[in-house]
């Protein structure tokens, strides 16, 4: 029997006289002890179905012309009534969501209140759904409800405060406070989208854990079709608002029938084609010609660009690179010690290559990026672009070398001024810098990277926030590759986007690489991402590098325990292992 049973729910967005068809007819069910992922792109529908199941889009603005959600109410009592949630007053609503329907927010940071503590939080989820409870009584379930998610020390960590703890952990705190009334339904909505590979682990086995121990069922939305196969028993695909497949999780991995499912899984990075490398010693070299190697269309890329002369020649070096931070305390504000956070690093980064930087959060990954480039100055060390030393020299000496080494961030939402074209955003660089004739040369200049990006030159004259996040990428993709740059820093710059706007941006970098003859160093996570894109990889630890080599080596054969942790927390799309 279905604990929750959608059928036929539409939902209708209104907003400026416009009416959006978010959820178009979607029907689908939810057993108990179940879980079943919604997957899709973002914009498919996904999290407004979630959102419709809570009661929580905006009343002014949503609308369900037609459709049902019945859902089986275990009230306080103790007995069962199935209701409609779509027809529900507000009032029996919210004895319902929270206690007996619990939702984990994709972006914790921004779901937990910064002005109280955790313990304070969890505690008003329990007294607001459990009058009876007195404030002792309900701090004592909200240390069990944290220690349940494995929080360590939850007597004491229960009075920090969001900002005191790492992304992994304040994700724990929200399935703590979404676990603490015992729902029998928990919605999580993209609930590992921007964390670590192994944190994101632990989180998928404490909630398989939690929801075997507690029978309750799962909706899970998510785009990670290897987390799918870790996590659901069926799986719904969602485009456009309608759900065009529908199935057990072997059968929609294993043989989907949808075109567009079949699209998501070949763009899953490890089902992309991986292209030979050209890197001497990281990989077998292509001989045939250049116009055999590239397919324009950006769909398949079956080789890189052939090798140079100067292919194995170092274009970066860096040699016992140090950043370290001071940590100040007392009165005097004295240096007591220093985090240090990237620690006796030492790298070469070769010509024409893809060097992968990988680690977790706090590794030292970004840091090391950004001291390459001298956007944070080095404590002590050496970073050498073609021979030339950069550190030591000032912000005047270094402009002449800004146009060789660029970077594209990791979320080019908040990297892009809002208030600037992107006409402005491309051509300003290229003005500091002396660059083009005149602002007509400019403007045809910056046309031609962003059709180079696969955008069209009508872009030029409109604001970032019309663009979707994978568009938006390129467009910080065309700001580093304006300046004509020898040298590009990728920090995370895939993270967040969805699998098939993913491949796209993977498959243009490689395009680029090989017409431009570019040299990256491609910041990251995502262990499926290294193995089809680059050349080698360096895995961080602690501001340290504890494993290097190239890539076939260094993810078939991993020396270093942490590589091994790092390479078994992927989420992979085993279909052997699918439930």
């Amino acid at each position: 029997m279905s604990l929750l049973e959608v059928s036929d729910l539409h939902t209708h967005l209104n907003s400026g006289g416009k009416t959006v068809k978010a959820v178009d007819g979607v029907s689908f069910k939810i057993a108990k002890g179940e879980t079943f992922c919604l997957v899709g792109e973002s914009g498919s529908g996904k999290s407004i179905c979630a959102l419709s199941v809570m009661q929580l889009l905006p009343a002014g603005i949503a609308s369900h012309p037609s459709g049902s959600i019945q859902f089986d109410w275990r009230n306080d009592a103790g007995s069962v009534e199935q209701v409609d949630l779509l027809s529900l007053a507000e009032p029996s609503m919210r004895k319902i969501r929270g206690a007996r329907i619990a939702m984990i927010f994709q972006e914790p940071m921004t779901s937990l209140n910064p002005v109280f503590s955790i313990g304070e939080q969890i505690v008003e989820a329990l007294q607001l759904h459990n009058t009876g409870l007195s404030d002792t009584e309900a701090r004592q379930q909200a240390i069990e409800a944290l220690e349940q998610v494995q929080i360590k020390s939850p007597e004491s960590r229960i009075d920090d405060y969001p900002h005191m703890l790492s992304g992994g952990q304040r994700q724990r705190v929200m399935i703590a406070m979404a676990l603490a009334c015992k729902p029998d339904l928990l919605i999580a909505d993209e609930p590992t989208t921007a964390l670590d590979v192994t944190v994101q682990a632990e989180i998928l086995e404490l909630m398989r854990e939690l929801q075997l121990d507690k029978g309750m069922a799962l909706l899970f939305i998510t785009h990670d079709f290897g987390v799918v196969a870790q996590m659901a028993h069926r799986v719904g695909v969602m485009q456009y608002g309608k759900l065009v497949e529908e199935g057990t999780t072997k059968e929609v991995l294993a043989n989907p029938q949808h075109p567009y499912t079949q699209q998501l899984l070949a763009s899953v990075p490890e089902n992309l084609k991986r292209p030979d490398s050209v890197i001497a010693g990281s990989g077998s070299i292509s001989n045939k010609p250049a116009s055999e190697q590239y397919n324009s269309s950006g769909l398949d890329i079956d080789a890189v660009s052939p090798v140079s002369s100067d292919v194995a020649a170092s274009l970066v070096e860096v040699r016992d690179l140090n950043v370290w931070f001071p940590i100040k305390k007392g009165l005097f504000r004295r240096v007591v010690d220093h985090v240090k956070a990237v620690d006796g690093i030492d790298l070469d980064i070769r010509k024409g290559s893809i060097m992968a930087l990988v680690g977790e959060s706090g590794c030292g990954k970004t840091t090391l990026g950004r001291a390459i480039l001298q956007l944070e100055k080095p404590t002590s060390g050496s970073v050498k672009l073609t021979g030339q030393e950069l550190t030591g020299l000032s912000a005047e000496a270094l402009r002449p070398v800004r146009p060789r080494m660029q970077i594209a961030f990791q979320d080019p939402h908040s990297s892009l001024n809002p208030r600037l074209k992107v006409m402005t955003t491309l051509t300003e660089p290229m003005a500091a810098h002396g660059i083009g004739e005149s602002r007509e040369d400019r403007i045809e200049r910056a046309a031609k990277v962003l059709e180079q990006v696969q955008l069209s030159a009508d872009h030029l004259w409109r604001y970032p926030h019309e663009f979707s996040g994978g568009q938006r990428q390129r467009i910080g993709l065309a700001r580093a590759l304006v300046l004509n740059p020898e040298f590009i820093v990728c920090d995370e710059i895939t993270s967040a986007l969805d699998v098939s706007v993913q491949a796209e941006v993977l498959q243009l970098l490689l395009e680029i690489r090989q017409q431009r003859d570019l040299t990256l160093l491609f910041i990251t996570h995502n262990i499926a991402v290294v193995e089809y894109l680059s050349d080698e990889v360096v895995v961080m630890k602690a501001g340290k590098i504890v494993e290097q080599g190239s890539t076939a080596d260094v993810c078939q054969n991993p020396h270093q325990t942490y590589t091994k942790q790092l390479l078994d927390a992927v989420p992979r799309l085993n279909l052997s292992k699918i439930l």
